[in-house]
């Protein structure tokens, strides 16, 4: 089977994703990659044939998605063309990881798509919600990469179609230490701010990884530093817990390694203030902002935050191969129904001409 993967690269989670899940595909099918979006930091090491600028969401600093710079980097104009552009057409499976591009470009073609995602299983009615009313927030993610199917990964499997998460194959490996350091990864903020909150709280180590510096430094008790794949794996193995947003992949991450975790959703983020809504529920400590009024809670979950256990099994090739079959069952019923319907319509229109030969000649 010939298919098209298409991949988000606004956040670093799909991409990690597809790292595990393109050699799977790669086994039985064709595969050609798709990848839009800039705002990842992490590389696929696979042949991308198709790369677009996309449709990103800009990281603020504030705890928030920056909207102005978000347009201002947007390309409209360019979108709508890489949409005409995408030859959907030559695949028999476009599987789309929340990538607008190819998701749209199935849509104006009439053409499946399936969507394997986070959001996918965000948006199933069985999820967790957040609490704040979020219609438009909810609009967006509905609407950016509209697809035919859907199937999720998610903290907890919440329906049939949704799974526990992909865990990287380099995580799986690693055997879990806690050396008493912290690793942080809250990309929305920026470091001034990290600084200036954790440094507050004495004794204890915070290796902050960052994304609005690409130089390793330190200020006290904070270590700023790049951001870096095997380093951030390594240092997250060895922490007594992780500090991140409500993103998905890292909390999924920090919770497999036995890591007490800690989060803050993004403002104006449906997709991490319903994550968020999830973890609570789990047991998970969760602070609206990087702010000193909530210093106490951090300090808390420090000295007596505790480690909730989850049972994430590596499911994924067994995941991907019921999806593909089930699939590819729906396209051929779909073309034998259509053989019928078209075997049906041959039927009536002959009879139909049958029968005006008999009014013609006299016999009916």
């Amino acid at each position: 089977m010939k298919i098209l993967y298409a991949v988000q690269g606004t956040g670093n989670g799909h991409v990690t994703r597809a790292r595990e899940i393109v050699p799977l595909l790669k086994k039985n099918h064709d595969l050609d990659i798709l990848i839009s979006g800039i705002q990842a930091d992490v590389e696929l090491p696979f042949e991308v044939k198709y790369r677009f600028h996309g449709l990103s969401f800009i990281f603020g600093k504030k705890g928030n998605v920056d909207i102005a710079e978000t347009y201002r980097k947007s390309r409209l104009k360019r979108l709508m063309n890489d949409i005409k552009s995408l030859p959907v057409e030559d695949y028999d499976l476009v599987i789309s990881d929340f990538e607008p591009v190819s998701s749209w470009a199935c849509y104006f073609a009439g053409k499946p798509c399936i969507s394997i995602s986070h959001q996918a299983a965000v948006l199933n009615k069985n999820s967790p919600k957040s609490r704040n009313f979020d219609p438009i927030g909810k609009a967006i993610l509905r609407s950016y990469a509209p697809s035919t199917s859907q199937y999720g990964f998610h903290f907890k499997s919440y329906d049939i179609n949704i799974f526990t998460p992909v865990i990287r194959a380099e995580v799986r490996i690693k055997e879990p230490l806690s050396l008493g350091h912290y690793t942080v990864y809250l990309p929305a903020y920026d470091d001034a701010r990290i600084i200036k909150i954790l440094s507050l709280i004495e004794d204890v180590e915070w290796q902050v990884f960052s994304k609005h510096n690409k130089q390793s430094i330190r200020k006290g008790n904070v270590w700023i530093r790049p951001i870096n794949n095997d380093e951030f794996i390594d240092s997250m193995s060895k922490a007594t817990g992780v500090f991140c947003g409500a993103g998905f992949e890292t909390p999924a991450e920090a919770m497999f390694l036995k890591k007490k975790l800690m989060v803050i959703p993004m403002k104006g983020q449906y997709e991490q203030q319903c994550n968020a809504a999830a973890l609570e529920k789990m047991g998970i400590q969760v602070i609206k902002s990087l702010k000193k009024k909530h210093l106490h809670k951090i300090k808390d979950w420090v000295s007596s935050g505790e480690i909730i256990p989850v049972n994430y099994p590596d499911i994924t090739e067994t995941v991907l191969r019921d999806i593909i079959a089930i699939e590819a069952k729906a396209r051929i019923d779909k073309m034998s129904l259509l053989s019928k319907q078209s075997d049906f319509q041959i039927s009536e229109k002959t009879n139909f001409l049958k029968k005006l030969n008999k009014i013609a000649t006299g016999r009916f």
